[in-house]
């Protein structure tokens, strides 16, 4: 994946738990915790039709994905970008369960509910920053000394 160091990769390739940010029709931030892979040069992510997070990426798809590292909390990886496909059916459900074998090491996504319909989002990665520690100022913003 071009723009994705070999260290953010290692980050999404571990199943470490990541924080999807959309924007509600308000304009106020949703925040849910997610799974997330890559797949054909794409991040990947999972839900169900009707979720508010799904909803919110039909009408805005632009995303903010952040993961800090489990044994240090200031290492962290932040990913804006945007989803770029909306996939459903049968290619949606093994998705999940794909992520599920990452996550739990169940074969199938267990926790699934009667009549629920999955659909996998593509997400392409616009801005990465992998940051350890104190995130430096913007040039500009501190007086020069």
């Amino acid at each position: 994946m071009d723009g994705l160091s070999e260290q953010v990769l290692a980050r999404v390739a571990a199943p470490n738990i990541w924080h999807l940010a959309t924007v509600n029709r308000d304009g106020s931030p949703h925040v849910s915790p997610m799974w997330v892979d890559v797949e054909g040069g794409y991040l990947v992510f999972n839900t169900a039709v009707g979720r508010v997070k799904e909803e919110n990426l039909r009408r805005d798809p632009r995303v903010s994905l952040s993961c800090v590292d489990p044994g240090n909390p200031y290492d962290r990886v932040v990913v804006h970008g945007r989803v770029v496909e909306f996939v459903e059916g049968d290619e949606a459900d093994r998705c999940m369960d794909r992520l599920a074998k990452k996550y739990v090491g169940t074969d199938r996504f267990e926790w699934r509910i009667a009549g629920e319909r999955r659909v996998k989002m593509l997400v392409e990665p616009t801005r990465v920053r992998h940051v350890v520690g104190v995130e430096p100022f913007r040039p500009g913003i501190l007086p020069e000394a």
